[in-house]
């Protein structure tokens, strides 16, 4: 009775081991954020994605050119584009009034990354960053997106 007792509590020593292990490498795996880029002068139709689960984790967009009228600020938007087909596409978040003078720098909180994350996205998902330029050709774009991938 006295050798289970002993194989029990080394086997879930083990499990515990293996468990503070399995943690600590994904939560290294969740900081490692790989970023995309794209840039031009025209309006923004970019697509980003990873060949394997990903979570959008940060997206910046700096313009340069002349500063437009408010009225001519238009939304920037990002979509999902779903490998589960056109049904499941949707806008996950939109930002109103972006021009030279309005950059973007959109950062996710570390509790909206938690799993299960509504910013999780699985293999052949992209995600779609929107934006019509009000003045094609004067005004430029850079944009950088964070993605890492997901357990």
């Amino acid at each position: 009775m006295a050798d289970d007792a002993q194989v029990l509590n080394t086997a879930a020593t083990g499990f515990a081991v293996q468990d503070a292990e399995f943690s600590a490498a994904r939560e290294r795996n969740m900081r490692i954020v790989r970023a995309r880029y794209a840039e031009g002068n025209g309006n923004i139709n970019e697509f980003f994605g990873l060949d394997r689960r990903f979570r959008l984790v940060y997206l910046r967009v700096c313009m340069q050119g002349p500063p437009v009228p408010p009225s001519s600020a238009a939304p920037l938007t990002i979509r999902l584009d779903s490998s589960a087909g056109d049904a499941f596409d949707c806008i996950l978040f939109t930002m109103q009034h972006v021009a030279p003078e309005h950059d973007v720098n959109f950062r996710l909180t570390r509790e909206e990354l938690a799993e299960p994350s509504a910013w999780t996205f699985q293999p052949g998902d992209r995600i779609n960053i929107q934006w019509t330029n009000p003045m094609p050709g004067t005004i430029s774009w850079g944009t950088e997106l964070g993605l890492a991938r997901a357990t």
